[in-house]
């Protein structure tokens, strides 16, 4: 697989193939950043209609309910093309949570 960086910016760096988009998600996901985050992945899913989207928390440092919620509008972004979430890298913490929230029916978090 040959990944493409699409988007850079200080909170999400996205890398793109022919089926594939790659969110990886930097720093605190919360209300004042979630919106850009949000953003830049439907621009990219909008762009490429992917099969699957991975979204990769390794560089969150912190994430509050507006994690929960990108999450839950990223399953609803790509849902009209078929598409699947991974959701990897997650810690400890934050795995826990979005357990807690369901978000392991709408997507397999790793």
């Amino acid at each position: 697989m040959l990944f493409k960086s699409i988007i850079n910016d200080m909170n999400v760096i996205i890398d793109t193939d022919e089926n594939t988009v790659i969110a990886r998600i930097n720093g605190e996901v919360d209300h004042h950043n979630a919106k850009s985050i949000r953003d830049d992945i439907d621009l990219a899913i909008d762009r490429h209609h992917p099969d699957r989207l991975i979204l990769d928390f390794d560089g969150v440092t912190f994430m509050d309910s507006s994690g929960i919620g990108l999450v839950i509008g990223r399953y609803n972004s790509i849902k009209p093309y078929g598409g699947t979430i991974v959701i990897e890298n997650t810690g400890t913490q934050i795995k826990k949570v979005m357990r807690l929230a369901g978000l392991d029916r709408l997507a397999v978090i790793k």
